[in-house]
């Protein structure tokens, strides 16, 4: 019988006895380490299952009913599984064994959710928008500046699911610098949602340092000589994925302030001061967001002002031009009317007399326009 299947069995079986039972029936089968995708028996989503007790990464395999139950008989430490975008069938068995909410279930497979907290008991149900710069040598107006994905994060008294979505935001290296403070750790599950809330913050905060460059850039681009030719569909682009950013960042405010505020079970009361320590890093960012929200507009309105000068003073320029050039033009267009009786016809000098009327009048007008900057 496959891992999978256990797990469905987890609840027909009853909470207490049937987690003995299904744990005698996986050790007829060898253990399979977790922490190597191809391999688990849970499917390619599982990334990892491990069992921590006073802050200690406990040693055994990877089996996740094994480890719920020497948690749940021992009365304390717990178990955290990370998956990577599971499926329906791969999620069932999981969702049965920690007797997880479906509403909460289903926004956890489905993904593309806003960032959230929602309580299902003694269960808490969290969700965090990830951020990732997309590096680029020169910004076009098509270029994908911020690539977003999703963590969901499961955290009951004894236990922390995590399910990500997206190429990026791994917490392997999170968990190896929660293991490396085994006192953080101690404090349970709630430690586990702290660090992830505070990883993607911090991830918040490197992504808009990496966007303030490319704004930068624009702003220098756009302020030079040349500025009016400047390419407005980089501007507009980085105001779509300053949205994209700004999705993900600002409407995680309300659950911050809900985990540092409201006291729940699950988490460690310690704990809620980390939470408003989180809470001020996620303020910097939501300011930071805004003040380029701001700066981009008005880039862009310096930008339409500096196309419409320049636009006048082509306008400008031609219009001399075409003044200077009405000169010769009229004066030749009466002399060419062909008649036998006008002035100078017959004079031995009238010609060059006419060209010169018309190269001063000409030098006259040049002067005036250039003196008056149109030229």
């Amino acid at each position: 019988m496959s891992m999978a299947g256990n797990l469905r069995k987890v609840t027909r079986l009853g909470r207490a006895g049937g987690l003995r039972r299904v744990a005698r029936l996986a050790r007829r089968r060898p253990r399979v380490d977790l922490s190597h995708p191809a391999r688990s028996p849970l499917g390619s989503s599982v990334v990892n299952c491990v069992t921590y007790r006073d802050g200690v990464r406990t040693p055994g395999g990877g089996d996740v009913v094994d480890a719920v139950e020497r948690v749940r008989e021992q009365g304390d430490g717990f178990v955290w599984l990370g998956l990577h975008e599971p499926t329906d069938q791969e999620f069932a068995g999981i969702a049965e064994l920690f007797d997880l909410h479906p509403l909460a279930v289903e926004d956890a497979i489905e993904a593309h959710q806003r960032p959230k907290l929602e309580r299902y008991g003694e269960t808490l149900f969290a969700v965090f928008k990830t951020v990732c710069y997309v590096g680029h040598e020169r910004l076009t107006a098509v270029s994908e500046v911020v690539d977003t994905g999703e963590i969901m994060v499961f955290v009951g008294r004894d236990f922390v699911v995590t399910v990500r979505h997206g190429p990026h935001g791994s917490l392997g290296p999170l968990r190896e610098d929660l293991e490396s403070e085994p006192g953080q750790l101690a404090k349970g599950p709630s430690a586990v949602l702290h660090a992830i809330a505070d990883h993607v913050v911090d991830d918040f905060l490197t992504v808009i340092d990496a966007v303030q460059e490319d704004i930068d850039e624009v702003e220098t681009e756009v302020f030079t000589e040349h500025g009016a030719r400047a390419d407005p569909g980089r501007i507009y682009q980085l105001k779509r994925e300053l949205i994209e950013l700004k999705r993900a960042v600002v409407p995680l405010g309300r659950p911050l302030e809900e985990l540092a505020v409201r006291p729940s079970r699950v988490i460690d009361p310690e704990i809620q001061a980390y939470f408003r320590d989180v809470c001020d890093h996620l303020l910097r960012a939501v300011e930071q967001i805004a003040s380029f929200d701001e700066l981009l507009n008005s880039i862009l309105q310096a930008h339409l002002a500096q196309v419409t000068v320049a636009q006048n003073e082509d306008m400008r320029k031609i219009t001399a031009w075409a003044a200077i050039v009405a000169v010769p033009t009229m004066v030749c267009g009466m002399y060419g009317m062909n008649f036998d009786h006008m002035p100078e016809l017959g004079w031995r000098y009238g010609y060059a007399m006419v060209v010169g009327v018309i190269a001063l009048a000409c030098l006259v007008l040049y002067r005036g326009f250039r003196r008056n900057g149109w030229l």
